[in-house]
């Protein structure tokens, strides 16, 4: 067994940098060092690296919540290596990655400004979750008045946010006669990049106009399609990487093999070559943003309710029950591949394929619950718009309206066999009022205005909603999947 650090690189049997760290410049600092960020940005910059290129974008990890301390002092021990196990169906393959070289301890301020002041830092990248952006739910747009934002507002050369602390970074390089670094968001927002630039220039705003009116003018925000499904490290990954691949490593990451980056390509300051590891740089990222989140979230979503309300713990389970593949199939072909626009050299019938294979993968382990996770943030993005794209065309959402009324009846909080369901939504405590209150009044669900606008009051939606709501409590969720397949 070889506990993972830089000094004992050498005893590891499995692949391992190819590049000498010692040399990495940083050139990248990262919000939000969590598994998906290094099981994606960070393993395309580490093949990068392996090549011989990109020594002078490494990266600094930084965070403003007080969970990260926990990463950096795990990552620190490590000298900031961690390992990367990719699965498939019939094989894990292990892999240490090395492109983080430091990680700011969260809170320091000071130092995480004066690394965005740095010329050397080129790209801010994000990935501080969905939840994350402070958006309005009932606007759908950044929200200035949020406590957080109106202390950085007060504040703002010791601002508490990320967007207080990108704006104190560029406010300190414009000073200095630097040229702005390019802000990458790598979360799985809808046009990401612009979601970004309204928090940045909103926050700017509140102090200081007119420099929010140079951001807008001067800082680019590349909107970016991600996807990798990385599920959360437990004991179990921790013992599988000591059993299997002989490494101590206190933060390894666990993932599938597929990977994909659309990333549109406006980097004014310069970026790495990652078209060489398979980053597709485009014009315009809308078509591929569009596939990805109305047919893999989408489906995810599908696939999570009526397996959490049947008690399946895991989702390549949820994949072998028959009804719950059917019912992905059925409403995939029928109501969301069609509301998805061509995407260039793209088949979306073997996109679908790869995504349903992709969620039988056993090896992966991920979770019913965490597909189920925060549905009053993911619904809004994942599921309502395809529903009102198909409203606008007059076409029908039987399925869709099951969907939702699937997640209506899983926030009721207990499962068919009588379990209780934990609290699974940051809005959890409204979530099951509302449930409870749909059971014999269906309206009170969809008239969640910031979820559902117009579309929960269109009766094209709002009828089956209700048909299949009331099913669902009366005869279950298997006879109600029945009742759809069957048609």
């Amino acid at each position: 067994m070889t506990r993972l650090s830089e000094q004992t690189l050498g005893q590891i049997s499995q692949p391992r940098p190819e590049y000498d760290r010692r040399r990495l410049r940083p050139g990248i600092l990262h919000f939000g060092v969590g598994n998906f960020f290094r099981a994606h940005q960070a393993a395309y910059l580490d093949r990068l690296m392996n090549m011989g290129l990109a020594h002078d974008f490494a990266i600094i990890g930084a965070g403003v919540m007080s969970g990260d301390a926990r990463m950096r002092d795990t990552l620190a021990v490590q000298d900031h290596l961690y390992t990367l196990v990719e699965q498939s169906a019939g094989a894990s393959r292990a892999r240490v990655l090395g492109p983080v070289i430091d990680y700011i301890t969260p809170g320091d301020h000071v130092r995480v400004i004066a690394s965005l002041a740095d010329p050397a830092i080129r790209i801010v990248a994000l990935t501080i979750t969905e939840g994350g952006y402070f958006i309005d739910a009932a606007t759908g747009h950044f929200d200035p008045t949020h406590p957080a934002i109106a202390a950085d507002a007060a504040n703002p050369d010791m601002p508490q946010t990320v967007f207080g602390l990108i704006v104190a970074g560029l406010r300190a390089r414009r000073a200095a006669g630097h040229a702005p670094f390019t802000v990458m968001c790598c979360d799985n927002i809808p046009h990401n990049g612009d979601v970004t630039r309204e928090a940045v220039v909103e926050t700017a705003r509140l102090s200081d106009p007119d420099f929010a009116e140079w951001i807008t003018a001067e800082v680019a925000f590349p909107n970016g399609m991600v996807d990798r499904i990385t599920p959360a490290t437990s004991e179990r990954e921790r013992r599988l990487v000591r059993e299997d691949f002989g490494i101590e490593d206190d933060a390894p990451v666990f993932c599938e093999d597929f990977i994909q980056w659309v990333l549109e390509d406006r980097f004014p300051a310069g970026r790495p070559a990652l078209e060489k590891v398979g980053v597709e740089f485009v014009q315009d990222v809308t078509p591929w943003e569009l596939m990805k989140i109305r047919i893999l979230n989408g489906g995810h979503a599908v696939i999570a309710y009526p397996a959490g309300l049947l008690d399946i713990h895991f989702v390549h389970e949820a994949m072998e029950d028959a009804q719950i593949r059917a019912f992905l199939e059925k409403i995939e072909r029928d109501e969301i591949i069609p509301a998805v626009p061509p995407v260039p050299g793209t088949d979306l019938g073997a996109y679908f394929a790869k995504v349903a294979e992709r969620c039988a993968n056993p090896k992966i382990g991920d979770t019913v619950r965490r597909l189920c996770l925060d549905g009053s943030n993911r619904q809004p993005k994942f599921i309502v718009p395809t529903i009102a794209h198909r409203l606008e065309r007059d076409q029908p959402v039987e399925g869709l309206a099951l969907e939702s009324a699937l997640w209506c009846r899983y926030c009721a909080g207990i499962s068919d066999s009588g379990a209780v369901i934990a609290p699974n939504d940051p809005n959890w405590d409204r979530l099951i009022i509302q449930a409870q209150a749909a059971r014999n009044d269906p309206a009170a669900w969809l008239a969640m205005a910031e979820i559902y606008g117009a579309t929960g009051r269109d009766p094209r939606f709002a009828q089956p909603f209700a048909r299949w709501l009331a099913m669902l409590w009366n005869k279950g969720t298997r006879a109600t999947l029945d009742a759809y397949i069957r048609g």
